[in-house]
Protein backbone atom coordinates (compact mmCIF):
# COMPACT_ATOMS: atom_id res chain seq x y z
CA UNK A 1 0.00 0.00 0.00
CA UNK A 2 3.01 1.96 -0.32
CA UNK A 3 1.52 3.52 -3.57
CA UNK A 4 -1.69 4.69 -2.01
CA UNK A 5 -3.28 7.21 0.30
CA UNK A 6 -6.14 6.79 1.94
CA UNK A 7 -8.70 9.61 0.49
CA UNK A 8 -11.80 8.49 2.93
CA UNK A 9 -13.21 6.15 5.14
CA UNK A 10 -17.18 5.54 6.05
CA UNK A 11 -18.72 3.43 8.26
CA UNK A 12 -21.89 1.77 7.28
CA UNK A 13 -24.99 2.50 9.77
CA UNK A 14 -25.88 -0.55 12.13
CA UNK A 15 -28.92 -0.62 13.98
CA UNK A 16 -29.05 -0.29 17.48
CA UNK A 17 -28.77 -3.54 19.24
CA UNK A 18 -31.15 -2.18 21.94
CA UNK A 19 -35.01 -1.85 21.29
CA UNK A 20 -37.81 -0.21 22.72
CA UNK A 21 -35.71 2.30 23.78
CA UNK A 22 -37.17 6.05 25.60
CA UNK A 23 -37.10 8.79 22.20
CA UNK A 24 -35.43 10.91 24.28
CA UNK A 25 -32.41 8.35 25.20
CA UNK A 26 -29.00 10.17 24.28
CA UNK A 27 -26.35 7.76 22.64
CA UNK A 28 -22.89 9.10 23.64
CA UNK A 29 -20.86 8.25 20.04
CA UNK A 30 -17.56 7.65 21.76
CA UNK A 31 -14.25 8.58 18.78
CA UNK A 32 -10.81 7.80 18.97
CA UNK A 33 -10.10 11.54 19.67
CA UNK A 34 -13.05 12.22 21.88
CA UNK A 35 -12.02 13.81 25.85
CA UNK A 36 -13.45 11.48 28.73
CA UNK A 37 -13.50 14.42 30.75
CA UNK A 38 -16.32 15.80 27.85
CA UNK A 39 -18.47 12.38 27.61
CA UNK A 40 -18.38 11.68 31.07
CA UNK A 41 -19.41 15.27 32.22
CA UNK A 42 -22.26 15.38 29.75
CA UNK A 43 -23.18 12.15 31.00
CA UNK A 44 -23.56 12.42 34.85
CA UNK A 45 -25.10 15.99 33.76
CA UNK A 46 -27.90 14.22 32.25
CA UNK A 47 -28.56 10.88 34.30
CA UNK A 48 -27.98 13.29 37.68
CA UNK A 49 -31.55 14.51 36.12
CA UNK A 50 -34.90 12.81 38.15
CA UNK A 51 -36.55 12.18 34.36
CA UNK A 52 -33.37 11.30 32.80
CA UNK A 53 -33.56 6.96 32.90
CA UNK A 54 -30.66 5.72 30.49
CA UNK A 55 -28.25 6.46 28.24
CA UNK A 56 -26.01 4.42 25.88
CA UNK A 57 -22.24 4.63 24.82
CA UNK A 58 -21.17 3.42 21.76
CA UNK A 59 -17.48 3.00 20.19
CA UNK A 60 -16.00 0.72 17.34
CA UNK A 61 -12.51 -0.03 16.48
CA UNK A 62 -9.87 2.16 18.74
CA UNK A 63 -12.06 3.59 20.73
CA UNK A 64 -14.15 0.39 22.42
CA UNK A 65 -11.24 0.65 25.67
CA UNK A 66 -12.44 4.69 26.11
CA UNK A 67 -15.89 3.52 25.97
CA UNK A 68 -15.14 1.22 28.25
CA UNK A 69 -13.88 3.60 30.57
CA UNK A 70 -16.54 6.04 30.40
CA UNK A 71 -19.15 3.53 31.45
CA UNK A 72 -17.02 2.44 34.50
CA UNK A 73 -16.36 6.04 35.27
CA UNK A 74 -20.25 7.11 35.07
CA UNK A 75 -21.17 4.31 37.03
CA UNK A 76 -18.63 5.34 40.06
CA UNK A 77 -20.19 8.21 39.92
CA UNK A 78 -24.03 7.40 39.52
CA UNK A 79 -24.47 4.04 42.03
CA UNK A 80 -26.98 1.73 41.50
CA UNK A 81 -27.16 1.96 37.27
CA UNK A 82 -27.91 -1.63 35.51
CA UNK A 83 -25.57 -2.50 32.65
CA UNK A 84 -26.04 -4.77 29.59
CA UNK A 85 -23.00 -4.77 27.08
CA UNK A 86 -23.37 -5.72 23.59
CA UNK A 87 -20.67 -6.55 21.33
CA UNK A 88 -20.80 -6.67 17.48
CA UNK A 89 -19.21 -5.71 14.15
CA UNK A 90 -19.64 -2.91 12.14
CA UNK A 91 -18.69 -2.74 8.00
CA UNK A 92 -16.26 0.02 6.86
CA UNK A 93 -15.08 0.85 3.90
CA UNK A 94 -12.00 2.94 3.01
CA UNK A 95 -11.12 4.40 -0.13
CA UNK A 96 -7.31 4.09 -1.69
CA UNK A 97 -6.14 6.09 -4.37
CA UNK A 98 -3.25 5.88 -6.38
CA UNK A 99 -0.18 8.16 -5.48
CA UNK A 100 0.97 8.76 -9.10
CA UNK A 101 -2.17 8.27 -11.66
CA UNK A 102 0.04 7.71 -14.22
CA UNK A 103 1.35 4.71 -12.74
CA UNK A 104 -1.71 2.66 -14.19
CA UNK A 105 -2.95 1.90 -10.80
CA UNK A 106 -6.52 1.70 -10.06
CA UNK A 107 -8.40 2.80 -6.85
CA UNK A 108 -9.26 0.74 -4.14
CA UNK A 109 -11.66 0.20 -2.32
CA UNK A 110 -11.03 -1.96 1.24
CA UNK A 111 -13.95 -3.35 3.58
CA UNK A 112 -13.29 -4.29 7.07
CA UNK A 113 -15.43 -5.51 10.21
CA UNK A 114 -14.05 -3.38 12.97
CA UNK A 115 -15.41 -4.54 16.49
CA UNK A 116 -18.20 -2.11 18.03
CA UNK A 117 -19.47 -2.08 21.68
CA UNK A 118 -22.94 -0.88 23.11
CA UNK A 119 -23.39 0.00 26.22
CA UNK A 120 -27.03 0.64 27.98
CA UNK A 121 -26.72 2.03 31.26
CA UNK A 122 -30.38 2.13 33.38
CA UNK A 123 -31.51 3.20 36.75
CA UNK A 124 -34.61 1.29 35.68
CA UNK A 125 -33.27 -2.79 36.24
CA UNK A 126 -33.59 -4.62 32.80
CA UNK A 127 -33.76 -8.21 31.78
CA UNK A 128 -31.96 -10.12 33.46
CA UNK A 129 -31.75 -13.03 31.45
CA UNK A 130 -30.13 -11.03 28.78
CA UNK A 131 -27.24 -11.34 27.43
CA UNK A 132 -24.17 -9.18 28.24
CA UNK A 133 -26.62 -7.86 31.98
CA UNK A 134 -24.30 -6.70 34.90
CA UNK A 135 -26.45 -6.06 38.00
CA UNK A 136 -25.40 -2.55 39.95
CA UNK A 137 -22.60 -3.47 42.08
CA UNK A 138 -21.59 -6.89 41.18
CA UNK A 139 -18.81 -6.06 39.50
CA UNK A 140 -17.16 -4.28 42.32
CA UNK A 141 -17.68 -6.83 44.61
CA UNK A 142 -16.12 -9.46 42.27
CA UNK A 143 -13.46 -6.94 42.17
CA UNK A 144 -13.03 -6.57 45.86
CA UNK A 145 -12.89 -10.22 46.14
CA UNK A 146 -10.17 -10.52 43.56
CA UNK A 147 -8.24 -7.78 45.67
CA UNK A 148 -9.04 -9.46 49.12
CA UNK A 149 -7.54 -12.48 47.82
CA UNK A 150 -4.36 -10.96 46.30
CA UNK A 151 -3.44 -9.43 49.26
CA UNK A 152 -3.97 -12.23 51.56
CA UNK A 153 -1.69 -13.88 49.13
CA UNK A 154 0.96 -10.98 49.34
CA UNK A 155 0.13 -11.28 53.17
CA UNK A 156 1.87 -15.55 52.93
CA UNK A 157 4.65 -14.09 50.73
CA UNK A 158 5.61 -11.34 53.26
CA UNK A 159 5.66 -13.86 56.22
CA UNK A 160 7.35 -16.80 53.78
CA UNK A 161 10.57 -14.22 53.42
CA UNK A 162 10.71 -12.75 56.69
CA UNK A 163 14.08 -12.46 57.97
CA UNK A 164 15.62 -12.97 54.39
CA UNK A 165 15.11 -9.36 53.36
CA UNK A 166 16.88 -8.15 56.66
CA UNK A 167 19.38 -5.33 56.85
CA UNK A 168 20.04 -1.62 56.11
CA UNK A 169 17.03 0.01 55.14
CA UNK A 170 14.82 -3.45 55.24
CA UNK A 171 16.42 -3.81 51.42
CA UNK A 172 19.09 -6.43 52.64
CA UNK A 173 22.54 -6.75 51.87
CA UNK A 174 24.38 -8.36 49.54
CA UNK A 175 28.33 -9.82 50.60
CA UNK A 176 30.09 -12.39 48.74
CA UNK A 177 29.79 -14.83 51.46
CA UNK A 178 25.65 -14.45 51.12
CA UNK A 179 24.86 -13.51 47.97
CA UNK A 180 21.11 -12.80 47.23
CA UNK A 181 20.96 -13.65 51.19
CA UNK A 182 21.13 -17.60 50.06
CA UNK A 183 24.20 -18.77 52.49
CA UNK A 184 26.24 -19.23 49.03
CA UNK A 185 29.75 -18.76 48.33
CA UNK A 186 30.73 -17.15 45.73
CA UNK A 187 33.54 -18.07 43.12
CA UNK A 188 35.91 -15.15 41.82
CA UNK A 189 36.10 -14.63 38.18
CA UNK A 190 38.51 -13.36 36.29
CA UNK A 191 37.00 -11.74 33.30
CA UNK A 192 34.69 -12.71 30.93
CA UNK A 193 33.07 -15.05 33.76
CA UNK A 194 35.86 -17.50 33.93
CA UNK A 195 36.83 -19.32 37.15
CA UNK A 196 40.04 -17.78 38.77
CA UNK A 197 42.70 -20.34 38.59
Amino acid sequence: MENYKKIQTTEKPCPMPFQELPSDTPEMKVKDGSKIRNLVGFAIRHMEKEEARCIVFTGSGNAVCKAISCVEILKQHIKGLHQVTKLLYKLTEELWEPLEPTAGLDSLTVKRNVPAIYVLLSKDPLDVSESGYQAPGCFSAFWAQTLKDEESQQGQRRKRQAGVWQGKGGKGKYTPQNPGNRGEPVKKTQGRGRPKQ
